[in-house]
Order: structure tokens, then C-alpha cells, then sequence
């Protein structure tokens, strides 16, 4: 069974960081790009951030650049979305999501096949 899972989550005070971890079952990450999406109350998901299955090739949205650290330990079969200095506007719903590595990795969520069941994080003070 092909399986994605989050952990990581939590509650961070503002300025604060969490690791964000996404751990793969039943396939190997070594032919997926893996993205980190959010769904923050009332709102729409959003790509977050993505990395290519090489791992050589990593992009962020706007509103996370310079903040998020995308990485992968494909010997593990894990991907990880650091967060540094966080801000309340982070709370949501951290989902990441596999997508073949025969296309090219986007942030945009119909082109991803797999996905896992989300991690909350809530910042506030």
C-alpha cells in the first residue's frame, strides 16, 4: 500500500521553527518529486514548496522564500520542510504529496498522485 506520512507539527510561538517530516511506505521516493502543501482555515490549499526527486532542484512560494528549507534523504525515503521564523499567517494544515518525476516539479496540486494525511501547525503566542 502506497502510503505518505507527516509528522513534525505542532504549536511554536512566532520567530519559532518546526522539521517537518514526510516518510514514504510501500514505494521509494527516488522517482517522485515530493511538495509540501497548506490549508489554512477557510482557505484554499496552497503549494508551499517542492523538490525535485534528485533533490537538486527546490521551489518555494512567495510568501515562505528565505524561510522554508525544502530537503530529501532519499536513503531514508524521507523529505523534510524545515520552518523558521514562523509567523501566525503559517498556521494550517502542512500536507506533503508525491508526483512522478517524469514531469517536471510544479507547485501545482493536480499534478501530484499521492498524498498524505497532514500535520497541523499552529503558531501563535
Amino acid at each position: 500500500q502506497l502510503q505518505l506520512v507527516e509528522s513534525g507539527g505542532g504549536l511554536v510561538q512566532p520567530g519559532g521553527s518546526l522539521r517537518l517530516s514526510c516518510a514514504a511506505s510501500g514505494f521509494t521516493l527516488d522517482y517522485y518529486h515530493i511538495g509540501w502543501f497548506r490549508q489554512a482555515p477557510g482557505k484554499e490549499r496552497e503549494g508551499v514548496a517542492c523538490i525535485s526527486s534528485s533533490g537538486g532542484t527546490t521551489t518555494y512560494a512567495d510568501s515562505v522564500k528565505d524561510r522554508f528549507t525544502v530537503s530529501r534523504d532519499n536513503a531514508k525515503n524521507t523529505v523534510y520542510l524545515q520552518l523558521d521564523s514562523l509567523k501566525p499567517e503559517d498556521t494550517a494544515i502542512y500536507y506533503c504529496a508525491a508526483q512522478d518525476a517524469y514531469t517536471i516539479a510544479t507547485l501545482r496540486e493536480h499534478e501530484y498522485d499521492y498524498w498524505g494525511q497532514g500535520t497541523q501547525v499552529t503558531v501563535s503566542s
